[in-house]
C-alpha cells in the first residue's frame, strides 16, 4: 500500500508525472482494454473508451483519496466510461442497448481482433440477455478472473450480492445455451 501511495505522489508531481504516467499505462493498458472490450465488444470502441478512461484518470487523479486501490478506482472509471459509451451509442442509433449489443455480437465474426468461435458468440448472446449488473459481474469473474473482493471494490457492491449475481447469471446463461 505504501508503494501505491508513493506511485500516486509520482503521478501528481509535475517533475515525475510523465514517467509515472507512462508506467501507469504500461501496467494497466492491457487489463483495462480487456475489461472495456468485454463490455463494449468492439475493438475500435474499446480503444476509444480506453483513451477516454486514461484521460479521466489523469484529470481526476488529484481527487483520488486512496480509499480503494488505484486498480479498483481505474476499473470503476473504465466500467462507467464503457457503460456510458454503450448507452450513448444506442441512443444515437435509436435502438436499445440490448439491440445494439446483439448487433455488435453479430459483427464479431468479421472482427479481425475476435478470435472466438460459434460457442463464444453463443455465450456472448446469452450474456446480453442478462441484466446489466449480472453482465458486469459475470464478465469480470469469468473472463477477467477477478476476485469477488476486487469486483466489490470496483462496483461498490457487497461480496455476498456479487456471489448471488454471478450464480444467477450462470444459471441464466446455462438455460439460454441449452435452449438455443
Amino acid at each position: 500500500m505504501q508503494e501505491e501511495k508513493e506511485f500516486i505522489q509520482e503521478l501528481l508531481n509535475p517533475k515525475t508525472q510523465n514517467q509515472a504516467f507512462q508506467k501507469l499505462l504500461k501496467i494497466y493498458q492491457k487489463p483495462l482494454y480487456n475489461h472495456i472490450r468485454n463490455i463494449v465488444l468492439n475493438h475500435d470502441d474499446a480503444d476509444d473508451v480506453l483513451q477516454n478512461t486514461f484521460v479521466k484518470v489523469f484529470q481526476n487523479l488529484i481527487k483520488f483519496k486512496g480509499e480503494s486501490k488505484l486498480f479498483s478506482w481505474m476499473y470503476r472509471i473504465a466500467t462507467n466510461e464503457a457503460l456510458t459509451f454503450l448507452s450513448q451509442k444506442a441512443k444515437l442509433s435509436g435502438v436499445s442497448s440490448e439491440t445494439l449489443q446483439n448487433k455488435t455480437i453479430d459483427n464479431l465474426k468479421s472482427d479481425i481482433y475476435f478470435d472466438g468461435n460459434e460457442i463464444q458468440i453463443k455465450l456472448q448472446k446469452a450474456i446480453v440477455q442478462l441484466p446489466e449488473k449480472q453482465q458486469l459481474v459475470f464478465k469480470m469473474k469469468y473472463f477477467e478472473e477477478l476476485k469477488y473482493e476486487e469486483i466489490s471494490e470496483i462496483l461498490g457492491t457487497s461480496v455476498g450480492a456479487l456471489k448471488a449475481s454471478y450464480h444467477h447469471a450462470v444459471k441464466k446463461i446455462e438455460a439460454f445455451v441449452t435452449a438455443n
